[in-house]
């Protein structure tokens, strides 16, 4: 027994000092890359622009569609998780409510996105979706589709800007065009 400590205690002590030589050889050549690095040139005319974000709603007007969303759905007793995302189908803002399913706050993402690709409301495409089985083949081959209602368009005048998913409750949609309805009615 007393050998098997002393055993114990000389492979700790070897693999402590291999970690200690590992960690001092990863911090010398991360000392050295970044001193070899020239310092970035701002003025470089070679430099591509950045890309331009995706046309949306600002952060603070995604915030509050989407929590006059959550709101509404409250004021009838109904959980849910809200989205919103951006022209490029980036999710922007992601709020549950206490309570809300994870299934409804994974379809409200999914609903946002379904609604922005298709361009109309997912509870045009659950109706559309009965008599076109084209549409219905296309929404059922990709997982990240939900055609239920409760995905709204964001639009800016014409321009789609965005999309707002509700998914949880009974009034998915009723609580997505409030979310709508709150930054429409904002002055502009």
């Amino acid at each position: 027994m007393f050998n098997t400590k002393i055993s114990i205690t000389n492979n700790i002590s070897s693999h402590f000092s291999w970690w200690k030589v590992s960690a001092l050889a990863l911090l010398t050549v991360s000392v050295n890359a970044l001193a070899a690095d020239p310092a970035p040139n701002h003025n470089d005319a070679t430099k591509k622009p950045p890309v331009p974000a995706a046309h949306g709603p600002t952060l603070e007007s995604a915030v509050e569609s989407a929590t006059a969303a959550i709101e509404a759905c409250l004021d009838k007793d109904q959980k849910a998780g809200v989205s919103v995302v951006d022209s490029a189908g980036v999710l922007k803002v992601l709020l549950a409510a206490d309570g809300a399913s994870e299934r409804g706050v994974l379809s409200s993402t999914n609903k946002a996105v379904t609604a922005l690709h298709f361009k109309t409301a997912t509870s045009q495409l659950f109706i559309q979706k009965e008599t076109d089985k084209a549409l219905a083949e296309k929404i059922a081959a990709n997982s990240n589709y939900n055609a239920r209602p409760g995905g709204v368009l964001l639009k800016n005048g014409d321009e789609i800007i965005g999309a707002i998913g509700v998914g949880g409750a009974k009034i998915d949609e009723e609580c997505a065009l409030a979310g709508i309805d709150k930054i429409e009615a904002r002055p502009k």
